[in-house]
C-alpha cells in the first residue's frame, strides 16, 4: 500500500513517514505528488497556547478517516522541536493504529535509543513506576518492551562513567574477507590487499596525534579486524598500547572464524585483549552460503574452542533473527548451539535490510518468518544461560520494527557498548567511517567529528580527519580548564 504524505510542517515529513512505515512497511510513505492508494494529510494549528494536530486519511474512493490531538504549546530551542515531533507522531500513530488494527511492540517509537526516553523521564524527577506508565501511555510501548528497558537500566547501574574527562577509543578496520548480503557498513573485501597497508599507515598516523584524552576502554571493530594478518594486527595493537596504555576493557571483533588461528589468538591474548567476538550469525551452513559468509558452523565451533583453550574467558557471539530462508526452527537450532558453547555474552540482532546492501539491490522481500517469536526465543535463551540484557539499539528497515539486544553474564557487560549506545561518555573514533563524539554534559549537547567513510579518501585526507577531532576536543578542553 502506498500512502502519499502531505504536511503543513515539512520539517516533520520524514517523521510522519516513519510512522506510516510502522504499519504499512518499507516504501509505503511517498511524496504527495506520487501515485498512491491513499492520501494522508497533516494540518498543524496553533491557538490560545495550544498545538492542535489533525491527520486525515483519504482512500481512492474518497472515504476519509481522521484523528485530532491537542497539547500545550512549548516554545524555545530543542524542547519545542522535540515536543512538537512527539505530538505529531502520536496523532498520526493513533489514526493508523485504529485503521490498520496493528499493535507495534515499540508503539510509536521509531528512534534508535529507546533507553534514552526512559532516562529522560527519571532525570525529570519521575519514579521508575511513573516512567513506565509514561512509556505505556504516551508512546504505547508493550509491556514486554518496557520490561526489557527495565532490565537494561538495572544492568547499567553504576557502569556509566560520567566524569568530564573520561573517554573511550574506537578503532575501525573496514575490511572483510567477503561482503555479507545484509551489510551496508563502509567496508571492502580485502581482495588483493592493496589498500590494507596504506590504510594501516594512515590509521597509525591518526592514532599518533595525541588529543590529551583519558582513555579507559577500547574497541576495535569493523569490518572484520581479524581479517588483518597477524603481523598487521600485532603492529596495530602495539600502537594502541603505546598511545593509550593499559585499558581496563579492550574488545577486538574477531567475527569471522575463518580469519582465526592459534598464532593470531595468542597474540591477541598476550597484549592483553580482554574480550573478543566470534560471530556465527547462524549455525546453519545453507544460510551462511546464502548470505555470503565464507565459513561453516563447524569452523565457528572450532574457533570458539581454540580461543577457550588459549585462555579467553570473555567471548561474545552474535546471531541474526530473520535471515533469508530461515524459519523459527532454524533459528532455534542456532540458539541451541550457542547455549551448548556458553559464551559470556550474546547479541541478538534482527535483520535490517539497508539501502546499500546486496539484499536491497536484489529487491529482497522480507518473508513472514515469525520474527517476534525468534527475538523472544533469543531473550529466553540468554536468560537460560544466566545473562541479562544490558544495551539495545534499533535501526530503520528492521524486520517487524524490532531491535538488537546485547545480553551478558553479570560482571561481563561491555562498557564500550553501553557508552556508545547511551552517549554518556566521549568517544575518540579512529579510522574510516568512525564518528568521534565529544559529550558536553553541562551544555546538554554532543559535538561530533565524522571521519570520511570511503577508504581511499580517508587515506588521502587523514590529516583533515585529525584536525576535525582536534577542534572538537579542544572546545571541550577549554570548558574544563
Amino acid at each position: 500500500m502506498k500512502i502519499a504524505v502531505q504536511t503543513s510542517q515539512p520539517a516533520f515529513q520524514n517523521d510522519i513517514g516513519d510512522v506510516v512505515r510502522l504499519f504499512y512497511g518499507e516504501g509505503a510513505a511517498v511524496e504527495e505528488t506520487q501515485q498512491a492508494d491513499a492520501r494522508l494529510t497533516h494540518i498543524h494549528e496553533e491557538a490560545d497556547g495550544e498545538w492542535r494536530e489533525t491527520f486525515v486519511l483519504t482512500d481512492c474512493s474518497g472515504r476519509t478517516e481522521q484523528n485530532t490531538l491537542s497539547a500545550p504549546a512549548v516554545f524555545g530551542g530543542l524542547e519545542e522541536k522535540r515536543q512538537k515531533k512527539r505530538l505529531i507522531k502520536r496523532c498520526c500513530y493513533m489514526l493508523l493504529k485504529r485503521l490498520s488494527g496493528r499493535q507495534p511492540a515499540w508503539g510509536s517509537l521509531t528512534g534508535i535509543r529507546p533507553t534514552r526516553l526512559y532516562y529522560q523521564q527519571l532525570e525529570n524527577g519521575k519514579t521508575r513506576d511513573e516512567a513506565r506508565h509514561t512509556l505505556q501511555d504516551l508512546f504505547d510501548l508493550s509491556q514486554e518492551k518496557i520490561d526489557l528497558l527495565d532490565e537494561i537500566l538495572d544492568a547499567q547501574q553504576g557502569l556509566m562513567d560520567r566524569r568530564a574527562r573520561a573517554c573511550d577509543v574506537y578503532i575501525g578496520i573496514p575490511f572483510c574477507t567477503t561482503r555479507c548480503a545484509y551489510c551496508s557498513f563502509s567496508s571492502g573485501e580485502i581482495g588483493d590487499g592493496r589498500l590494507v597497508e596504506p590504510y594501516m599507515a594512515a590509521l597509525l598516523h591518526e592514532m599518533a596525534r595525541e588529543m590529551g584524552l583519558h582513555i579507559r576502554v577500547g574497541y576495535i571493530g569493523g569490518g572484520t579486524p581479524s581479517s588483518l594478518t597477524t603481523p598487521q594486527l600485532d603492529r596495530l595493537l602495539a600502537h594502541v598500547e603505546r598511545h593509550f596504555g593499559a585499558l581496563a576493557e579492550f574488545t577486538v571483533e574477531a567475527g569471522r572464524p575463518d580469519t582465526l588461528d592459534a598464532q593470531k589468538l595468542r597474540m591477541l591474548r598476550d597484549y592483553p585483549v580482554t574480550r573478543i567476538s566470534i560471530n556465527p550469525q547462524t549455525m546453519n551452513d545453507a544460510t551462511l552460503t546464502r548470505i555470503g559468509r565464507a565459513h561453516t558452523a563447524k569452523q565457528t565451533v572450532e574457533a570458539y574452542e581454540l580461543a577457550r583453550s588459549i585462555g579467553f574467558d570473555d567471548i561474545n557471539m552474535d546471531v541474526i533473527a530473520a535471515l533469508p530462508g530461515e524459519d523459527y526452527a532454524m533459528f532455534a537450532h542456532t540458539l541451541a548451539e550457542i547455549r551448548r558453547l556458553r559464551p559470556e555474552s550474546l547479541t541478538v540482532h534482527t535483520l535490517a535490510i539497508k539501502r546499500s546492501s546486496r539484499l536491497h539491490e536484489e529487491k529482497y522481500a522480507q518473508a513472514e518468518q515469525d520474527v517476534a517469536r525468534m527475538v523472544a526465543l533469543g531473550r529466553q535463551t540468554a536468560h537460560d544461560m544466566g545473562m541479562r540484557a544490558y544495551y539495545l539499539y534499533r535501526q530503520k528497515y528492521m524486520a517487524e520494527n524490532l531491535e538488537n539486544v546485547g545480553y551478558a553474564l553479570p560482571g561481563r557487560f561491555c562498557r564500550y557498548n553501553i557508552d556508545n549506545m547511551e552517549e554518556t561518555t566521549s568517544i575518540l573514533a579512529l579510522g574510516a567511517g568512525g564518528i568521534s563524539k565529544c559529550v558536553m554534559r553541562e551544555e546538554e549537547k554532543i559535538l561530533r567529528a565524522p571521519n570520511i567513510a570511503n577508504i581511499e579518501q580517508y587515506i588521502d585526507r587523514v590529516d583533515e580527519m585529525i584536525e576535525r577531532k582536534r577542534i572538537v576536543f579542544a572546545e571541550k578542553a577549554k570548558k574544563l580548564d
